[in-house]
């Protein structure tokens, strides 16, 4: 079981990436544009001075998966939203249907 406090950091970052998604794609454009020409690479240099300045936990990249029953980090199945443990515990139970002890 994750600490709570843990939890609240993955949905603290969460809230962060939601909010500054757009932003951070409209910089990320500019960014990626090819044209060479001296306008461009100022607006180049500005907006990647200005993402520099977005905070590090906007990122997607630093968003964790997290079982959504359990919390825990590793072991995560996107399939499911769950940690592969608590697959298990509810295939076992009976409450995943179609699953069967040797299908996994």
């Amino acid at each position: 079981m994750a600490k709570e406090s843990m939890k609240a950091r993955e949905r603290k970052r969460e809230k962060l990436v939601t909010r500054y998604a757009k932003k951070r794609e409209e910089l990320t454009k500019i960014l990626k544009s090819t044209d060479s020409s001296e306008e461009v690479q100022s607006a180049k240099w500005n907006a990647m001075m200005a993402i520099q300045k977005l905070p590090a936990n906007s990122s997607k990249i630093r968003m964790h998966n997290r079982c959504g029953l359990t919390g825990r980090p590793r072991g995560y199945m996107r399939q499911f939203g769950i940690s592969r443990v608590t697959f298990r515990e509810m295939a076992l139970s009976g409450k995943i249907p179609g699953v069967k002890k040797g299908s996994w």
